[in-house]
């Protein structure tokens, strides 16, 4: 997946006259806050040269991540044209962008950040943005409260893991009481990254929320520990991307967990595809969470027919 034209553009733009040897060194000093999931108080990004390192490598893949999650929800219902946005822990507006490219019709939206350095940011890439009026609010979501009416589509894309555990429940509470209609929350594909949507899909079941996806029922998850509930979406990176993060391939995999909430119930009952699809002369297997609440492996060959068809098509992540 690659960046929507305006948007690489107003990345290169932020970039443009930031030198490589800096930038390499502040992106090496934010990977190991994030890989390290650092938790000291202070904001991972609290400079110009720490959010330019950011857009120029992180961006791309939670970028790709959201849109892959909010594609899922698009096909899951195609009935759903968001108008209002309200995505809390923004960043630089990537699940604006995210947005608008899966729902052209989004025309309006509000993007809380904490880091007035991300606002910044954000604001000068959002210039470029299609969406007809956006509007950005420095809140800690941690300790206040987010003044506005319920929105159509409520957004928390890798912010859940920047928050103390014990606020993370409130934080839930008060952005499902924001949402009119769908919620969706968006995670790194890690064990704890899995662990955190876990948590949050049996509190917002309990308060009501329907699972629209990636789960095809709402029983408890049926994977266990080692194995976690993760997806991988392939990322583009730019000749800049790559000398900053001083790496070889053009692409990288992005892991997420996520999970999407409505208001109302989903009509499907598809299983979903899992893990990548395992294929051979004529047969594939395919890990699948079914809406039993199972979790197994199924060998499809080519005397199933059709069902094989669309099995043998079919991969991490996919409806069957």
């Amino acid at each position: 997946m690659e960046l929507p034209t305006r948007l690489r553009r107003a990345v290169d733009q932020a970039l443009e006259g930031v030198p490589l040897v800096e930038l390499t060194q502040a992106v090496a000093r934010l990977s190991d806050r994030y890989r390290g999931e650092t938790m000291d108080g202070a904001l991972h990004i609290s400079s110009d040269l720490a959010a330019k390192a950011y857009i120029a490598t992180r961006l791309p893949a939670t970028y790709a991540a959201v849109r892959e999650a909010m594609a899922t929800l698009a096909e899951l219902r195609p009935d759903f044209h968001p108008k209002r946005l309200l995505d809390v822990g923004s960043g630089p507006g990537t699940v604006l962008w995210a947005a608008a490219d899966c729902w052209p019709d989004l025309a309006d939206a509000l993007l809380v950040e904490a880091s007035p350095v991300f606002r910044t940011c954000g604001e000068a890439l959002a210039r470029e943005a299609s969406v007809p009026h956006i509007a950005w609010r420095i809140v800690d979501v941690a300790a206040d409260t987010i003044d506005c009416p319920p929105r159509d589509l409520v957004t928390l894309a890798y912010a859940l893991n920047e928050l103390a555990p014990e606020v993370r429940q409130p934080v839930l509470r008060r952005l499902w009481q924001a949402t009119a209609d769908t919620l969706v929350i968006v995670e790194p594909g890690t064990p704890a990254g899995w662990q955190r949507i876990v948590a949050a899909r049996a509190q917002l079941i309990e308060a009501g929320a329907h699972v629209l996806a990636p789960c095809p029922h709402a029983h408890a998850c049926p994977l266990e520990p080692p194995d976690w509930c993760h997806f991988a979406e392939r990322v583009a990176r730019s000749r800049l991307h790559r000398l900053a993060k001083e790496a070889e391939l053009p692409w990288e995999d992005e892991k997420f967990s996520y999970v999407a909430f409505s208001r109302t119930p989903s009509s499907t009952s598809a299983a979903r595809v899992i893990a990548r699809a395992r294929k051979g002369s004529g047969r594939v297997t395919l890990k699948l969470c079914r809406d039993d609440g199972s979790a197994r492996e199924q060998l499809f060959s080519r005397r199933d027919g059709t069902l094989f068809k669309r099995a043998w098509r079919s991969d991490w992540g996919s409806a069957l």
